[in-house]
């Protein structure tokens, strides 16, 4: 199955399902019979809001590299263009004027991860030499691109206007362009397995798939509550770092795990948590990945990664009135050549 930019693919890999060129991934399966099944979930006509506000978590205790949003003002006659009186230009005019821009890191606070976010190492030449590729063999310095010089690199300190960094393919605008919305699913770890840390597994999910009857189908998202995002908003912008991951998480180097996500046929895994898979993960040798979770979804199956989105409130209603199902309308920024973007996700029961 070997196309223009790759000759061996991963194993167990869906790259090439659906065209040498695919930038979707199993988001393919998000089709208007999903989209129709979602909707089919809504009886009440309840909404849940399920991102957290976008200066949140707060400092950068959890993520030294990420950093919270700034607003500026725009500049209007060399002036600053908020509270501006057009009085001033014109004393006829009772206008007054706010504009600003946002200084914002994409994955700072609640985030969508799209399959640029994670590569890997991989030998796709199939001639010994292992190239730094994305899904579906989409190359790094070619069809991903970024400097390499640090002073084109950061958002902190003085502001820099200079695009530096692109993914001319498997950008989040792809997310945008897709219309996220369809049948999504709420597997409760919290209500299960409590507050404290705790590695979960297949035989974990399995357990609480079971008990709560949820129906995970292909071409679902799937939303995992862990209480951590509720956890970093009762912290007020002073989170903690031990406290906020002390909550289950997923064992990214559980191979039943990844062979369920990858027979599920699921096209999205949320959770509340940071990372959604157990950082640091478990202890192993050898050549392997830091984020196991990551590499099997966005680089070998396609499927895209929601962090850090706001789920107790939905969670909670759910599980009060016996339900795990509901419609989810998730749409990405449409912002060319980024790879993450915060998410305006709404959940409607």
């Amino acid at each position: 199955m070997a196309n223009a930019r790759w000759k061996r693919r991963p194993e167990g890999s869906t790259w090439g399902d659906w065209g040498p060129d695919d930038q979707l991934g199993r988001l393919n399966l998000l089709t208007p019979e999903k989209v129709k099944e979602g909707i089919a979930e809504v009886r009440e006509g309840i909404t849940f809001c399920l991102s957290l506000p976008l200066d949140y978590p707060g400092g950068t205790a959890l993520n030294p590299r990420r950093h919270p949003p700034v607003l500026r003002p725009t500049l209007r006659n060399e002036r600053t263009n908020y509270l501006y009186r057009l009085a001033d230009d014109d004393p006829e005019l009772i206008d007054v004027i706010n504009d600003d821009a946002a200084i914002i890191h994409l994955q700072y606070s609640s985030q969508w991860d799209s399959l640029a976010h994670v590569g890997q190492l991989f030998d796709a030449d199939d001639d010994g030499t292992a190239e730094a590729v994305f899904y579906n063999g989409f190359r790094a310095g070619e069809d991903i691109v970024g400097p390499s010089d640090v002073a084109d690199a950061g958002a902190v300190g003085e502001f820099r206007a200079k695009a530096t960094c692109h993914a001319h393919k498997l950008g989040i605008e792809n997310l945008a362009e897709k219309c996220i919305q369809g049948r999504a699913v709420m597997i409760d770890l919290l209500a299960h397995f409590g507050p404290g840390r705790r590695l979960v597994g297949y035989d974990d999910v399995m357990q609480v798939v079971d008990k709560d009857r949820v129906a995970v189908n292909p071409g679902d998202m799937v939303c995992l509550h862990t209480g951590c995002a509720q956890r970093v908003l009762d912290m007020r912008k002073q989170p903690s770092k031990g406290e906020a991951e002390d909550v289950p998480a997923l064992d990214g180097r559980d191979d039943r795990l990844l062979q369920w996500i990858s027979d599920s046929g699921i096209v999205a895994l949320i959770g509340d948590n940071h990372a959604v898979e157990a950082q640091p993960p478990r202890a192993a040798t050898g050549v392997r990945a830091q984020l196991p979770l990551h590499a099997h979804c966005l680089f070998k199956v396609g499927v895209i990664l929601g962090e850090y989105w706001h789920l107790t409130p939905l969670a909670q209603w759910l599980r009060s009135n016996g339900r795990s199902a509901f419609l989810l309308t998730a749409p990405a920024l449409r912002l060319p050549g980024a790879v993450g973007s915060p998410p305006a996700p709404i959940a409607t029961v």
